[in-house]
């Protein structure tokens, strides 16, 4: 799932991440042109309720491009992102 803010002050929106707390096992980031794909930049924290998310700050008006990254080297895309092609998910923000 992916939830995002209002526009702040600043000019930036805040995007969360979130995926189940089961799906898939073992370690996730969420990587893409917002981080360079570098894996280590943004890895999803277990929360309260059992889920792991994750929150990146964007200038209001980015497209992003992003993939998640699982243990193991597994790739896959966020079901609910607005758009999706053969190189990953999307969003405008």
């Amino acid at each position: 799932m992916i939830k995002t803010t209002r526009p702040g002050r600043d000019g930036t929106v805040r995007i969360t991440f979130t995926l189940p707390a089961d799906e898939p096992c073992g370690a996730v980031s969420v990587v893409g042109d917002f981080n360079d794909w570098n894996p280590l930049a943004h890895p999803l924290r277990r929360r309260a309720n059992g889920a792991r998310s994750v929150t990146v700050t964007v200038p209001v008006g980015s497209m992003l491009r992003f993939r998640y990254l699982a243990e193991g080297g597994v790739w896959f895309d966020d079901e609910t992102a607005p758009a999706r092609d053969a190189q990953g998910a999307s969003i405008e923000v």
